[in-house]
């Protein structure tokens, strides 16, 4: 792994945290530091984090309610999640699993066992990132990467437009309607109307030139990507 492995990190004891931040340093990670979910939010729509650390206990919420707003945000439904915690008892890594955590590590911890517990995860989430790679005639997406390219050559999109294309690439053909497309890729904002995406998809349009024709509009319902250029 790399520096290009980000983990967000969400813990309000600056002593865990920062001991955090020390040893995935130490392992070539990019740790990103956050004591809370006001500070955390703002990297919910990061597609370039690779894992999230959370405590259970925060000051301004749960840690299972953040696993299960991840899990409903299309960016990071499939990102591995390890919950941090005091609570050790059997119903409680329970819970945990089931609000959408891929793993559980209680405090106090073995810093080696978490270190190889996120190795894991990310081993495993790897795995799976390699049916995320798409391709209709000259255009190409990667969504580990977070790359889209057509005849090779780099396009260079906002998170929103390549998460609306990388909708529209899982079913080719398929028509979304912008209700769908706005809960797929904006999730809960607030005040988005069907215009946001028309607006998104325009501009998405004049980035791919050539390839923009790969995007259908079906008038008063929404937008498909052709099966074949």
């Amino acid at each position: 792994m790399s520096q290009n492995t980000r983990i967000l990190v969400i813990e309000d004891d600056k002593d865990i945290s920062e001991v955090l931040k020390l040893q995935l340093q130490l392992q070539n990670y990019t740790p990103i530091i956050t004591g809370s979910l006001y500070e955390a939010k703002n990297y919910f729509d990061d597609s370039s984090i690779h894992l999230f650390l959370i405590d259970r206990m925060l000051p301004d919420s749960s840690g299972l309610e953040i696993c299960k707003y991840l899990r409903s945000n299309s960016i990071h439904a499939k990102t591995p999640i390890i919950l941090i915690t005091a609570m050790a008892e059997a119903q409680n890594i329970i819970e945990g699993l089931d609000a959408g955590a891929n793993d559980y590590i209680t405090k106090p911890f073995d810093i080696n066992i978490l270190q190889a517990r996120v190795r894991a995860q990310l081993r495993t989430n790897d795995k799976k990132s390699k049916v995320n790679c798409f391709k209709i005639g000259p255009l190409s997406l990667d969504q580990d990467k977070c790359e889209v390219k057509y005849h090779q050559k780099p396009i260079h999109l906002t998170n929103t437009e390549f998460q609306i294309l990388f909708q529209l690439f899982q079913r080719p053909g398929i028509v979304y309607s912008r209700k769908k497309l706005i809960n797929s890729v904006l999730g809960n904002q607030v005040h988005v109307t069907n215009r946001t995406i028309d607006t998104h998809i325009a501009g998405l349009r004049k980035k791919l030139g050539d390839a923009s024709n790969l995007i259908e509009t079906i008038r008063g319902v929404g937008y498909r990507l052709k099966e074949n250029e």
